[in-house]
């Protein structure tokens, strides 16, 4: 890959799909556009599933849909495809997630995944190497989702939506001498994060419907994993709920508590003057996943 103007360029273009808590998005890059990206939100219908709004929107790359949308970027000839999926992740350390690989892994990722996490038993279970945080991603997605992405792509890679803001928080942690721990808000949730040394430390998600509630969980982690409120710092991103008064609560107990502006996280890059794209996808673009 070569990195040019801040986006980093692939050898053959992917459409990117971004699915993540009723949500649905396509981009790719586009070194002609004036922001580097084409982003296009997907309005999903309510009342039909995920796969079916897919479906849906492959036909509005050709005509209109229910809603009268037609998707500019699906009505260019997309043969290769990186979806980005909000659904819950199991990490297994590397070591011994290849420890045990044999002919039936498969099968054992999908027992390991469902003994962790229940009410995932008819989906297919999937992995993602994350080298730099000596880990294996586990996560799941809809038979029928990954049907209809099959009958489209013919070549789709998969990642967990967060692990591009996971490995660039990773590499983030090592500025200063002092304990972080990162907070990644999006689609009413909150991804909670802290690494040690070249690893996870702590990584879990809650709802972040309220100010206090965000409050309450981010410091029964801090206090979970023994941090310091004088001297250890907390970091936020993403989309924060009321961030003025969430910020001005948490820093009544914390002293290092800041909010991550991605402009100057990203050095003004133009993917950042994007209205309404994730963090999780401008990260993914700029960073890699």
């Amino acid at each position: 890959m070569q990195e040019s103007d801040h986006i980093i360029i692939p050898k053959r273009p992917r459409l990117t799909i971004r699915i993540a808590g009723g949500t649905m998005s396509f981009s790719a890059i586009d070194v002609t556009a004036v922001n580097q990206i084409e982003y296009e939100p997907y309005p999903l219908r309510t009342g039909i599933s995920t796969a079916a709004n897919l479906r849906e929107a492959f036909k509005a790359g050709i005509t209109q849909n229910n809603d009268g949308h037609v998707s500019e970027i699906l009505k260019k000839n997309w043969q290769r495809a990186l979806v980005m999926l909000d659904t819950p992740v199991l990490l297994v350390p590397i070591d011994e997630y290849f420890e045990e690989q044999d002919e039936e892994s498969d099968k054992r990722d999908s027992t390991l995944y469902n003994h962790a996490l229940t009410g995932h038993e008819n989906d297919a279970i999937l992995s993602t190497v994350l080298t730099t945080l000596n880990a294996v991603a586990l996560f799941s997605i809809n038979k029928d989702l990954k049907m209809v992405l099959n009958d489209h792509f013919e070549d789709i890679k998969y990642t967990p939506l967060c692990a591009p803001v996971w490995n660039n928080l990773y590499r983030r942690s090592f500025t200063g001498q002092r304990r972080k721990l990162y907070v990644y808000f999006h689609e009413k949730k909150m991804e909670v994060f802290s690494f040690l040394q070249n690893r996870f430390r702590f990584c879990n998600n809650f709802e972040a419907n309220h100010t206090q509630d965000c409050v309450y969980f981010i410091l029964y982690v801090w206090k979970q994993l023994g941090m310091d409120q004088q001297k250890d710092e907390l970091h936020m991103v993403g989309t924060i709920p009321e961030r003025e008064t969430l910020l001005e609560e948490l820093r009544k107990y914390l002293q290092n508590a800041y909010i991550i502006n991605p402009t100057a996280d990203f050095n003004r890059a133009p993917i950042t003057n994007i209205k309404g794209i994730p963090y999780d996808l401008m990260t993914m673009y700029l960073k890699g996943r």
